[in-house]
C-alpha cells in the first residue's frame, strides 16, 4: 500500500471521500470494515488495519458497516444518494437533532456544499427547507395528538426562537399554531388565500371532469369526497376575496382534521409557491403568473390516474377513472363517492375492470399497484426524493418513464419532474421553440433543462400555453 498508516489515519479522521474505492478501513474492535469517509466516530488508530479491497478485510472477519455501506459503494449502488436518503430519514424521526443543515451534512457523511447539491438533484428542494418542513410537521403531529402544550412546542420542534417557529408554522401551514389547535376541534377552518393563487384555474383544473363523482365544482365552492380515517367524507373549499373556508362533512376528530387541513394545502398547490419561476422565466410565466402545480389529494390518486390515462385519450380515461371509483370507492354526502384506497381496488378482480371497457393490461397494471400498495411494499407516503421513488415506481408492471414522472410531480409534489413522451407536453415545446417536428425524448429533456430545478411548473405552463387544462 503506497501510503503510510499515519497518512491514512489522518485522511479517515477527514472522511476524505476521495480514497473511497481505494482503501478500507477495518475497526478491529467492533470488527466492521468502511468507507473512508464514514460519518461513524472514528476509532483509535491502534485499533484499526487498512485494507486494498472488500475481499482482504472479509477474510479477516470483517463485516460491511451498516451506516457508510462499502458493499454497496462497492456493488456500484449511489452511494451518495443512499447517506442522503439515509440522513433525512434520520432527521424525519428526531428533527430536533438537526438544529443546522451542518448536522445534515454531518450525518450524511459528506460537506454542505456536495448535500445541496444532492438535495437539488435528488430531492428538489434545499436541505434548509426539508428541515424546516419536518420540523413543523412535528410540531403539528403532537398538536393532533393533543399534546397542545403552545409554550413548548417550538423547543419541540427543535426552534430556539418562539418567532421563527410561528412565522414558520404559519408560511407552512396557513395557521398560526393556535389557530391549527382550535381547528383540530372543530369541523371547519380558514386559511389566507396565497398571494397571486388564480383560483379561477384551480376551480376549473379540480372541475375539469363535469361527471366526476369524486370532485364537484359549484360556483367558487370545490367539494371533494374522500376516505378519511375510513370514512367517506367530503372536504368543502369556497373561495372568498381573501381567505378560502373549508370544511369537512363525515370523519371527525383531532385525527380527522389534521388529514382534512392536510387535504386542502395539497389540492391548493401550497407548498409550491411560483415566485421564483416567474423570476427566472417571466416570458412562459407572462399572463398566468400565480399559476401552480396542483397535487391530487394523495400520492395513490395520482398513480390511479397516470395507470388509467396511458395511452388513452382524456376523455375515455375521465370515464375509466369515474367507471372505478363507481365499482369500488365509498358513497358520502350529498352524491359524491370517495375515490377508493389501495385495497378496495387491488380487492378487484380482472373481468371486473375488462367489463368497465379497462384493457387487459390495464386492469392487470392497476391491480398490480395497488396490491403493491395495500401490502405495504409500496409506501407512497414515505419516499424522500424524487429519485428513490422513481426507482420504486419503475419497478411497478407496466409504469414507464411517463407515470412514474407525472405521479412525482402530482401525487408527491416533486418539483423538477419532466413527464417525458407526454403528447402536450412535447407539442407545447414544438410550439415554443418553433420546431418543425415534435421533440423526442432526449431532446424534450435538451429543451426543458433551462427550466430546471422547476420543470414540474415549466411543464403546467406548456401544458397551460395549450388553452386546455393540465391533466
Amino acid at each position: 500500500m503506497r501510503w503510510s498508516k499515519t497518512h491514512l489515519y489522518e485522511r479517515i479522521l477527514a472522511k476524505d471521500a476521495s480514497l473511497d474505492g481505494q482503501v478500507i478501513t477495518g475497526v478491529l474492535t467492533t470488527g466492521i470494515y468502511c468507507l473512508p469517509s464514514c460519518p461513524a466516530r472514528k476509532p483509535f488508530i491502534e485499533n484499526v488495519r487498512f485494507f486494498q479491497d472488500e475481499a482482504s478485510a472479509r477474510s479477516s472477519g470483517l463485516r460491511p458497516c451498516k451506516r457508510c455501506r462499502p458493499d454497496a459503494f462497492y456493488r456500484g449502488d449511489d452511494a451518495d444518494l443512499d447517506r442522503l436518503e439515509g440522513a433525512m430519514a434520520q432527521a424525519v424521526v428526531r428533527p430536533t437533532a438537526f438544529p443546522e443543515v451542518d448536522a445534515l451534512a454531518e450525518a450524511a457523511g459528506m460537506g454542505v456544499t456536495k448535500l445541496k447539491d444532492l438535495f437539488r438533484d435528488h430531492a428538489h428542494q434545499q436541505p434548509a427547507a426539508f428541515l424546516q418542513r419536518v420540523r413543523i410537521q412535528v410540531a403539528c403531529d403532537r398538536l393532533a395528538a393533543g399534546q397542545g402544550d403552545l409554550s413548548e412546542l417550538a423547543f419541540a420542534a427543535g426552534y430556539e426562537s418562539a418567532s421563527g417557529f410561528h412565522a414558520a408554522f404559519r408560511r407552512l401551514t396557513g395557521l398560526s399554531p393556535g389557530a391549527y389547535r382550535t381547528m383540530l376541534g372543530s369541523d371547519a377552518f380558514t386559511l389566507p388565500l396565497p398571494k397571486g393563487l388564480r383560483v379561477a384555474d384551480v376551480l376549473a383544473y379540480h372541475g375539469r371532469d363535469a361527471l366526476s363523482h369524486s370532485e364537484r365544482v359549484e360556483g367558487t365552492c370545490l367539494k371533494k369526497a374522500f376516505l378519511c380515517d375510513g370514512q367517506a367524507s367530503v372536504l368543502s373549499m369556497t373561495f372568498k376575496k381573501t381567505t378560502i373556508s373549508v370544511a369537512l362533512a363525515g370523519a371527525s376528530g383531532r385525527s380527522a382534521m389534521a388529514k382534512g387541513h392536510r387535504a386542502a394545502l395539497r389540492l391548493l398547490g401550497w407548498h409550491g409557491d411560483p415566485g421564483a419561476f416567474e423570476q427566472a422565466h417571466p416570458d412562459l410565466a407572462r399572463g398566468r403568473e400565480g399559476l401552480r402545480v396542483l397535487l391530487t389529494l394523495d400520492p395513490l390518486e395520482a398513480l390511479v390516474w397516470a395507470i388509467l390515462g396511458q395511452q388513452v385519450n382524456l376523455a375515455f380515461a375521465y370515464a375509466l377513472r369515474r367507471d372505478l371509483i363507481r365499482l369500488a370507492g365509498v358513497p358520502a354526502t350529498g352524491g359524491l363517492i370517495a375515490h377508493p384506497d389501495a385495497a378496495r381496488i387491488a380487492a378487484l378482480e380482472v373481468p371486473e375492470l375488462l367489463a368497465l371497457r379497462f384493457s387487459r393490461r390495464k386492469a392487470e397494471y392497476l391491480l398490480h399497484a395497488a396490491r403493491e400498495v395495500a401490502e405495504g411494499r409500496l409506501d407512497l407516503d414515505r419516499q424522500l426524493t424524487a429519485t428513490g421513488a422513481s426507482r420504486c415506481l419503475l419497478a411497478l408492471r407496466g409504469c414507464g418513464p411517463w407515470t412514474a414522472q407525472y405521479v412525482l410531480m402530482r401525487g408527491l409534489g416533486f418539483r423538477d419532474g419532466v413527464p417525458v413522451g407526454d403528447a402536450g407536453l412535447t407539442l407545447a415545446l414544438q410550439r415554443w421553440f418553433q420546431l418543425e417536428i415534435r421533440p423526442d425524448g432526449p431532446e424534450t429533456l435538451r429543451l426543458m433543462a433551462p427550466f430546471a430545478p422547476h420543470r414540474s411548473l415549466a411543464t403546467f405552463h406548456f401544458w397551460a400555453g395549450l388553452k386546455g387544462v393540465p391533466a
